[in-house]
């Protein structure tokens, strides 16, 4: 999991590609055309794609060529699971207080 998780996180290390996955995620189910994700984002087409493939790569976006278009979508599941991944030792190693330490 920590290849997976590494790979997830780093997908998601820019500016922009967070901005472009928080219009997927957004966006819901449904998912965007490269158009779409422009058109709300405003970064130009060409830096647009590198950063999609580098978000599929990472697999926090799915893509699906339908016809002349590829819809984008946030893969829902691998973000939850990285959120679970960085969240699952949580306070592990905090020091409890007693009820009584006042």
């Amino acid at each position: 999991m920590w290849e997976t998780a590494a790979a997830g996180f780093s997908a998601m290390g820019s500016e922009a590609r967070l901005k472009v996955l928080k219009t997927l995620v957004r966006a819901g189910e449904g998912g965007l055309t490269v158009g779409d994700i422009q058109e709300r984002t405003g970064i130009a087409p060409s830096t647009l794609a590198h950063h999609l493939r580098f978000l599929a790569a990472g697999g926090v976006v799915v893509q699906e060529k339908i016809g002349r278009n590829t819809i984008n979508r946030a893969s829902y599941g691998e973000l939850r699971a990285l959120a679970e991944f960085i969240l699952s030792e949580c306070c592990a190693d905090e020091v409890g207080k007693a009820a009584n330490d006042g």
